[in-house]
């Protein structure tokens, strides 16, 4: 058996688990999330650690050391839920969407592709941000995903699926710059998740949460070179269904100082995706490190090129 006769063979096994699961009636599944997310939260350390930390950072004195626990368990147990939805999903067809998803603000959309430069979704890994895609197939417009490839080709070739299956059309982070400019051109939907870390050569430091985070610049210097609207959504979960929100698109800073421009946009996605947290905050991906990046300084006469990496947590 070849290598890719062997991927497409574990890729039916993982598509057949999900029509398995996507059948358990919803009380079935929703215990399972509940007690599998609370097993997952006090059997991983590392990542109940890491979601402690930034829940420490987001909201500090704001919750007690209880309440601190209990949104984080709830935040482990809407992670599961993401496997089962997905599940649920994968089994769903397009006339069944109404019954299970709604769409809010949907006229801040259509007002921002009234200019004819395309839209840029902002979004975040909030709720199950993997059926964001249902909402353009309710709302009947065109839309491009900028994601990153999984490494475990079988599933990534799932999943990519799943987000596609209405109509989405994919594009891979490397390499994206012309087709996503193509699709602006076109006047279409193009959405970019925002809330991960970057590397400090693909990012700059914005303060999320009153603390500086590498945030990929892209979407800023797509937005000022195309002028294409920037339109906060995020897929959120509410009174047991799906509500896909579409914010007013936010104001373009173009004073026509590049680095200014690139910085204050970015900052306005920051706090943006902030607010909407703020709003959920157990429907958020708090396991991730968001703020593991650090400020890279000039130092002259490092000997290192005169850059070095900062050891503080504030800017240098």
């Amino acid at each position: 058996m070849t290598h890719p006769e062997m991927e497409d063979r574990i890729a039916r096994l993982i598509i057949g688990f999900l029509h398995l699961l996507g059948r358990l009636p919803p009380s079935v599944s929703h215990a399972a999330c509940r007690v599998l997310g609370y097993l997952w939260y006090h059997l991983d350390a590392k990542h109940r650690n890491i979601a402690h930390a930034n829940l420490k950072q987001a909201f500090g004195g704001e919750r007690t050391a209880n309440e601190t626990t209990q949104l984080a368990i709830r935040s482990f147990q809407q992670m599961i839920g993401v496997l089962f939805e997905l599940a649920w999903y994968s089994r769903m067809q397009l006339a069944d969407l109404p019954e299970n998803f709604s769409v809010r603000g949907l006229n801040h959309l259509h007002g921002a592709m009234a200019d004819g430069h395309g839209v840029l979704a902002l979004t975040a890994h909030m709720g199950n941000w993997e059926l964001l895609t249902a909402g353009a197939a309710l709302g009947r417009f065109p839309i491009h995903v900028v994601y990153r490839p999984l490494d475990f080709r079988p599933l990534d070739h799932v999943v990519t699926g799943l987000r596609a299956r209405f109509g989405a059309n994919m594009i891979p982070a490397a390499r994206a710059m012309r087709k996503i400019l193509r699709a602006l051109r076109h006047g279409d939907v193009v959405g970019i998740l925002m809330d991960q870390n970057v590397d400090w050569y693909e990012g700059i430091f914005v303060d999320f949460f009153n603390k500086p985070a590498c945030t990929n610049k892209g979407m800023a210097i797509l937005a000022l070179k195309t002028k294409a609207p920037v339109v906060p959504v995020f897929l959120i979960r509410e009174s047991g269904r799906f509500v896909v929100e579409f914010q007013p698109a936010l104001p373009l800073i173009d004073t026509g100082d590049t680095s200014h421009d690139i910085e204050a946009n970015t900052a306005q996605y920051n706090q943006a995706i902030e607010a909407a947290i703020r709003r959920y905050p157990d429907q958020w991906f708090w396991v991730h490190q968001r703020w593991k990046t650090r400020n890279y300084c000039p130092l002259p006469d490092s000997g290192s090129g005169g850059i070095s990496i900062a050891s503080g947590d504030g800017p240098c």
